[in-house]
């Protein structure tokens, strides 16, 4: 899934590899798709996007935006996976939208659960991701103790950490996925209640989000996730699918995953008490 770390990667990459190419042809899904979401009528994608050229390139919450001349706007969002292609590659048999270049390499849009590609011209009118646009990055020196003090204090309700700080976009791009080894690294159980945070807890709380996110962001997205060439990210997860039933890097008792809130959650259950 696409959160911060892998936005910001897939956008760099992108415009390390994507600028200036022009766009020769647009093949519609070779494998339909039942919850891959459109602009309209992917059929009319090759009318929209041939001939357009990749001006630039921006990564924001879950989202990856292809900027294209004569104000064209390529974007896709988390559950969407992106992968570039050169000339010599061999192109994939089975996407929800392909992408071919001047110089003979491709882009493939494949969609796994869920997922949205969204080419248009002008701007994209989504809520959330206008939201993302507008807010502040936990990357960014703006995101400081105060604006993540604002979140807090957002809802009145004594929401669990998870449902905080995961759920409904209140930090676009923070997912259920970055926020396990966030809450690890401040010892703190994804089910606590944020009543119940003292504030020393809360400085640490927020100093992890800060750290590890710029962390998995330096080190290329997560080693769950994919790169814009098909490669996995450079950092190393704590607390994921990879690290379940392991031994806790901290005190060695057995990683726990566990469902909650319409998802997984995996933490030590001897570090992070609850």
């Amino acid at each position: 899934m696409l959160e911060i770390p892998e936005s910001k990667t897939i956008s760099l990459q992108a415009s390390e590899t994507l600028i200036s190419k022009r766009i020769t042809e647009v093949i519609t899904a070779t494998s339909p798709h039942k919850f891959a979401f459109y602009c309209g009528d992917p059929a009319n994608y090759a009318k929209l996007l041939t001939g357009k050229q990749i001006k630039s390139t921006r990564g924001h919450g879950m989202f990856v935006d292809l900027y294209c001349d004569d104000n064209i706007l390529i974007s896709i969002s988390e559950g969407t996976n992106v992968r570039y292609y050169q000339p010599v590659e061999k192109r994939p048999e089975k996407h929800q939208l392909l992408i071919g270049f001047d110089d003979s390499s491709c882009l493939a849009f494949t969609v796994a659960m869920y997922g949205l590609i969204w080419a248009c011209k002008g701007a994209f009118d989504n809520p959330y991701y206008k939201g993302s646009l507008e807010s502040i990055s936990p990357l960014d020196d703006a995101f400081d103790e105060s604006y993540f003090d604002g979140i807090f204090k957002s809802t009145l309700k004594d929401f669990s950490l998870k449902a905080l700080l995961a759920t409904e976009q209140r930090i676009p791009g923070l997912g259920n996925g970055v926020l396990q080894d966030i809450l690890f690294n401040a010892g703190i159980h994804p089910k606590r209640k944020k009543s119940t945070l003292s504030d020393f807890q809360k400085a640490e709380l927020f100093y992890s989000l800060k750290v590890t996110l710029h962390k998995m962001t330096d080190q290329g997205g997560r080693d769950t996730e994919k790169d814009l060439f098909g490669n996995n990210g450079g950092y190393r997860t704590i607390l994921s699918k990879n690290t379940v039933n392991k031994p806790c890097p901290h005190c060695g008792h057995a990683i726990v995953k566990e469902a909650y809130l319409g998802g997984a959650v995996y933490y030590c259950p001897a570090c992070q008490k609850l």
